[in-house]
């Protein structure tokens, strides 16, 4: 009963509106209806220890003093 009448309105207002309504039914899509998605992701099991294990790499002298300190030093 309700579809009707949105539509209704909704073709009354120029497209630069219709657009707004159509953002806003998609922000209220995401906040609302997709927390059922999002509270199951978040169950899921994360990665632990060493996920990133051969993915990251620091250089040897990272902790050596920069060049460009040696004057304030």
């Amino acid at each position: 009963m309700i579809q009707p009448t949105l539509l209704e309105k909704l073709e009354a207002l120029p497209e630069s509106l219709q657009t707004e309504v159509l953002h806003y039914i998609e922000f209220l899509s995401e906040r609302y209806l997709d927390k059922t998605d999002a509270s199951e992701s978040q169950n899921k099991k994360r990665g632990g220890f060493g996920v990133w294990k051969g993915k990251v790499w620091m250089a040897d002298d990272f902790d050596a003093p920069l060049e460009d300190m040696k004057d304030y030093m």
